[in-house]
């Protein structure tokens, strides 16, 4: 089979770039999500809990003792409650009473979260201050379900749930929108041609000077004085069209199922590739044969079996096609690389082999990555 049937190969050719609103390039320095995280217990469950686990059944005593009962943890039964991990992601600029959701997660030995209710649960951040609260009823895509003879059925993960607009903000991340003199744009993928571009763009449709590219990720942008015109100032500066620099050239190889991502100008020096293929076949096989002693006795000859004998018997078979080979002249382009590949037949692991020789050598003008 073909080389270009056999594997998947993804080329991205030097062609001219189409522009791209700032928007899609960029993120602003400040203005990110941050993760939140909580300890909390799960009730309501229909016997998949976390049955006499210690971690758990403390969990449930040190609820009820803040609600005005007292009770030993050794006498209580945590069958139908788990212990579990809130996660949720804090979105920037959210305030106070918005709500967002939560990932639920089992930390013990509950089977299932099907059916059950978080309670009241504080979520941190990284510095330890709560900045939501998280509470309500679990969705699970997962089910569990078991035999008494120990035969089980698991279909999805019914381990992890999820409470869709079941987390309060209640403490909201101060960012520098409003304050900060200056708004540095951090472009997703670091270039100087980029971010030249970026600079300029800005700087024809605002002004000289407005714009400074400050290394190859960060732009620094001048913001208005006037608090309440920057909503609407990187309204219009979102929509800036820039044309972004071409892609670095790269060779990224998946070696486990041979997908070829090529991007970027990638370009050979003159080199020569030999391709060939030597398939060497042993066959083990052993042949017995059973020797016999014959006894003669009043009754007449009796052959009796003897030891039987072992003897190896292998075949070995050789077969090697021609050898094909190419040229790479000077300034060989990306399909020319492509075509002659193609012209041998190569396979998913003599692809890796070639391109691996052609980089070692220096003839191969790309990064090559295999992940």
């Amino acid at each position: 089979m073909r080389f270009g049937l056999s594997l998947l190969v993804l080329l991205t050719l030097a062609a001219p770039a189409a522009a791209d609103r700032l928007r899609d390039m960029v993120s602003v320095a400040g203005m990110r999500s941050n993760p939140l995280v909580g300890y909390g217990l799960v009730v309501g469950l229909s016997g998949t809990g976390d049955g006499n686990a210690q971690l758990t059944r403390q969990s449930i005593q040190s609820i009820v003792s803040r609600l005005g009962l007292e009770v030993e943890a050794s006498a209580l039964d945590a069958r139908n409650a788990a212990a579990v991990m809130v996660t949720a992601e804090l979105p920037p600029a959210m305030r106070p009473g918005q709500q967002i959701d939560v990932t639920v997660s089992t930390l013990g030995r509950a089977e299932s979260l099907q059916g059950g209710t978080l309670l009241m649960t504080p979520l941190l951040g990284a510095d330890g201050e709560v900045y939501a609260i998280a509470q309500g009823n679990l969705v699970v895509g997962g089910l569990g379900v078991s035999g008494n003879d120990g035969s089980s059925l698991t279909v999805n993960i019914p381990t992890v749930g999820r409470i869709p607009g079941g987390g309060s903000v209640e403490r909201m991340v101060e960012t520098p929108f409003l304050e900060a003199e200056y708004l540095v744009l951090n472009l997703d993928r670091g270039d100087f041609s980029t971010a030249a571009a970026v600079q300029d763009a800005i700087n024809e449709v605002f002004g000289a000077g407005v714009a400074l590219a400050i290394d190859s990720t960060s732009i620094r942008v001048r913001a208005p004085a006037d608090p309440a015109h920057r909503v609407a100032f990187m309204g219009m500066l979102e929509q800036i069209e820039v044309e972004p620099a071409g892609p670095p050239a790269q060779v990224i190889i998946n070696s486990r199922t041979g997908t070829v991502v090529i991007g970027g100008p990638v370009r050979v020096t003159p080199a020569a590739v030999s391709h060939g293929s030597l398939t060497v076949r042993v066959n083990e096989d052993f042949n017995v044969d059973q020797a016999a002693t014959v006894v003669n006795g009043d009754g007449g000859a009796v052959a009796v079996p003897g030891e039987a004998t072992v003897t190896p018997d292998t075949e070995i078979t050789v077969t090697e096609e021609p050898a094909v080979a190419f040229v790479f002249d000077p300034g060989v382009s990306l399909s020319d690389l492509v075509d002659a590949i193609n012209a041998v037949g190569a396979g998913p692991s003599d692809l890796v082999a070639i391109l691996e020789a052609l980089h070692r050598a220096g003839a191969l003008r790309a990064e090559l990555i295999i992940i």
